[in-house]
């Protein structure tokens, strides 16, 4: 499967295009039915077109050459019902969407024909194109206008009950009804197509909450692009905490990753995801104190805390008793990052390991503080909606802050704390990051079945 040079979490389910570089981010995939089923669900399956044609009236028609060539006059035409309606999508580069309604109309009224007074209905196929463009983009929001609209008539049939009916009625019917029914059709499919607006873009300008972390306010990012392969959506997110404050992220416009295939393409950038992670990981500090039956079950960290001072015969865990047990305690140094890159998204991760004692009558002897920083690597997959990034230890780089004992050299306490950190503090990690990242449920169309590529 040929992958585009992005810098980038993609979410798609076909090919990308190669050789074009984009901002660091996340972008998704969905597949050219879901778009089209969306619209066709809220504009012909929801009834919006059938409820806002209903009351259609059309102008009375006059004309000559009815039964032996008396004047005929239809009246009181209306709506009765749309038949069969169907709705196509085209995506228009640089424009926008070109939407195609196809349907059959029910119309009903009264024909005069010289003193013959009776019903007649009409059924007319008829095909409305309108090209829609966004436009005014301000606060997330942007308006929509019809730039070009066509309705062509089709077939036409006539009925009345007599059965009488000459080939002239038909001919007047057919060009009073081109004449009249785009006028007619037309703004109705423009108010249509701006209530389908709100609505959709109110999935888009979502408040979702994030566990009890705090709040997500997605909205878009700018206007939305439109080439002939797909539409892309740049979505952005203020991140807010539990109490009101906001965590800052960088908010520029990202580049979207085109796809062959898809008709929807969405866009995150990586510096909200890092606003989220800040929201999602604050885990308090842990302290754990050096006791058998603490570490029973776990006997590289009893190792990693017994070789971190072999020179302090008193705290060792073998033979703490007597004395004060020896105590460690993990707290996280700054928010963690996630950085993503060709084939890989990693998250760094700074921890300071603070090893100490504690005596009853006594202050605390800080044995040893130290600070490691972590590489971890990131495993990004969608559950219910929600991006959930799953974490394991890529790297330590290890440093020594302080010793109020004199060690210095901590070359070989590398493993013991990798191993310390993995049994201890990455499941906390894991943990507050199980929730996910909910995404909104954007034109309402279910991220399911999303192969994932960086």
């Amino acid at each position: 499967m040929t992958m585009m040079k992005l810098f980038g979490i993609v979410f798609f389910c076909g090919l990308l295009s190669p050789s074009q570089e984009v901002l660091s981010g996340l972008s998704c995939a969905v597949s050219p039915g879901a778009m089209q089923n969306v619209l066709s669900d809220a504009i012909l399956q929801n009834g919006l077109l059938q409820q806002h044609l209903q009351g259609l009236v059309l102008p009375n028609i006059m004309g000559e050459g009815g039964l032996l060539n008396s004047p005929t006059s239809i009246t009181g035409l209306h709506l009765v019902k749309v038949r069969l309606p169907k709705l196509s999508v085209v995506l228009l580069p640089g424009i926008g969407v070109q939407l195609t309604i196809a349907a059959k109309l029910e119309l009903s009224g009264n024909c005069l024909v010289g003193l013959l007074s009776e019903l007649i209905d009409i059924l007319v196929d008829v095909n409305i194109t309108a090209n829609i463009k966004c436009t005014n983009f301000e606060s997330g929001t942007v308006q929509v206008v019809i730039e070009d609209c066509l309705c062509i008539l089709g077939a036409i049939k006539i009925k009345l009950l007599s059965g009488l009916l000459s080939l002239s009625v038909n001919e007047i019917v057919l060009n009073q009804l081109t004449a009249t029914l785009p006028g007619l059709l037309c703004p109705v499919v423009d108010i249509v197509v701006n209530l389908v607006n709100i609505q959709l873009l109110g999935t888009l300008n979502a408040v979702i909450p994030v566990g009890t972390a705090g709040t997500i306010h997605y909205q878009l990012a700018s206007l939305p692009f439109t080439s002939g392969l797909f539409l892309g959506l740049d979505l952005d997110g203020a991140v807010k905490q539990v109490g009101g404050s906001i965590i800052p992220h960088d908010s520029s416009p990202s580049a979207l990753p085109p796809l062959l295939d898809k008709l929807l393409v969405l866009g995150l950038r990586q510096s909200f995801l890092n606003a989220v992670l800040s929201l999602l990981v604050q885990i308090p500090p842990q302290t754990f104190t050096c006791t058998p039956e603490v570490f029973s079950g776990a006997s590289h960290l009893r190792e990693a805390i017994t070789t971190l001072i072999p020179s302090f015969a008193g705290a060792r865990c073998s033979t703490c008793h007597g004395t004060s047990p020896l105590s460690i305690r993990l707290t996280l140094s700054g928010n963690p990052l996630i950085l993503l890159e060709e084939n890989k998204a990693t998250v760094e991760l700074s921890v300071m390991i603070q090893v100490f004692i504690k005596h009853l009558d006594g202050p605390i002897l800080n044995l040893l503080l130290l600070k490691a920083d972590l590489g971890l690597n990131a495993r990004v997959s969608i559950a219910g909606g929600r991006l959930v990034l799953g974490l394991s230890l890529g790297s330590t780089s290890l440093s020594l802050e302080s010793s109020d004992v004199g060690i210095s050299n901590i070359s070989n306490l590398k493993p013991h704390c990798s191993s310390l950190l993995v049994e201890t503090l990455l499941p906390l990690i894991n943990g507050a990051l199980g929730i996910g990242i909910p995404l909104p449920n954007v034109l309402g169309i279910p991220l399911i079945k999303v192969d994932i590529q960086i």
